[in-house]
């Protein structure tokens, strides 16, 4: 058990080190403005529907709604059934169908849909899905669906009662399922500016994006509104202003570092740390483990005939001991990552080290924010 709690942390902290890694290369490395932000006014909108699957063979419901939404499907047709007469049908699902409709969907065009179970139905499996109005948060009318559905679960049911489940075979998709029939209005043509919204927001990356922006366009083209916007003036003519925004998009630029955090999960033990993170001088007891972190700082320098120069080093030393000892010892401006790693060499649980991180934080050891997830 200790070898595979070592192995485990091993892996951990291997991992720690890719991510901070990667995220030093990223803020080093630019990026598109397209990547980074998107234009106010320029989204998808979300649509839903309620419909009708048939043609299931034996896997479907017999429900009060379901009943009703058949008498309203033969109404319409001019098919009336008596009211004390109900139908014997297993072989249809009420459905909740949804849907979004991309920025700029013009009639005409198709989209993909999701069709749910909503009753007692076994299985959609085989089922087709008659024509349902798909609206939007308005109430009206945006897209029609129709079709065949793709289910990717199975369910089988023996006489005896015994049941077995694979995925989830009361959810299915039909590609290009539904048709868009009014297009939703938007905002980009009718005002004198483009907006850019960060997908994170940080007031260093809204800076460098107007600095940015002006450099190629002229001063005074873009200003930052907050830590998410970014404001641009814009050509009123629409094709102009197309043309205009596909030249500001693909303007690179470097991000802000992203603030020093500590992201846990409490359910699998993963833990994620920020590259900033930095711990104070404390003290913690957990268990029976010791562990003491030393930051020496050495200076070297050439020699009298040499050429270069005099630089400052960190000398990182770390002692784990696990017999009767009972603290963690270490000085303040040590990485948490350094802490980890101490940690990793007496093959510590994953409980161990969450509850040493949360206790680190409430005792304000940690620079940098806690999130438990």
């Amino acid at each position: 058990m200790w070898y595979l709690r070592a192995k485990f942390w091993q892996v951990l902290g291997l991992i720690v080190l890719l991510l901070s890694t990667t995220t030093m290369s990223q803020v080093a490395q630019a990026q598109r403005i397209k990547d980074v932000a998107q234009v106010a006014g320029v989204r998808s909108n979300q649509l839903m529907g309620y419909g009708l699957v048939v043609g299931l063979p034996g896997t479907g419901e017999r429900t009060p709604f379901t009943d009703q939404t058949f008498r309203t499907m033969l109404g319409n047709f001019g098919i009336n059934l008596p009211e004390n007469q109900r139908p014997q049908i297993n072989n249809v699902a009420a459905v909740a169908v949804h849907a979004e409709i991309p920025a700029f969907a013009k009639p005409g065009q198709q989209i993909d849909v999701t069709v749910s179970s909503v009753g007692e139905a076994d299985s959609l499996v085989g089922g087709t899905l008659l024509q349902t109005f798909l609206r939007g948060a308005d109430g009206e009318v945006y897209a029609v669906a129709q079709g065949n559905l793709v289910v990717g679960g199975l369910g089988a049911q023996g006489a005896d009662g015994s049941r077995i489940v694979i995925n989830t075979p009361t959810v299915g998709r039909i590609p290009n399922g539904a048709m868009v029939e009014r297009e939703i209005e938007t905002s980009f043509a009718q005002s004198e500016f483009i907006t850019f919204n960060l997908n994170r927001a940080d007031f260093t990356t809204a800076k460098r994006m107007a600095e940015a922006i002006n450099d190629l366009v002229g001063p005074g083209s873009a200003s930052p509104m907050d830590a998410a916007s970014v404001r641009v003036i814009a050509p009123q003519d629409t094709a102009q202003r197309v043309a205009y925004l596909a030249t500001l998009e693909n303007i690179s630029i470097t991000q802000g570092e992203a603030p020093a955090r500590i992201v846990v999960n409490s359910r699998t033990g993963t833990i994620v740390v920020g590259n900033n993170v930095r711990l104070h001088r404390a003290a913690v007891a957990h268990g029976n483990m010791q562990v003491s972190i030393m930051e020496n700082w050495q200076v070297s320098q050439p020699n009298a005939f040499a050429q270069g120069d005099t630089v400052i080093t960190p000398n990182t030393t770390i002692e784990v001991q696990r017999d009767d000892a009972r603290m963690f010892d270490f000085n303040p401006g040590v990485s948490l990552n350094d802490l980890i790693n101490a940690i990793n060499q007496v093959g510590a649980a994953p409980g161990d080290i969450i509850a040493v991180l949360e206790a680190l934080k409430q005792a304000g050891a940690i620079d940098g924010e806690l999130v438990v997830i």
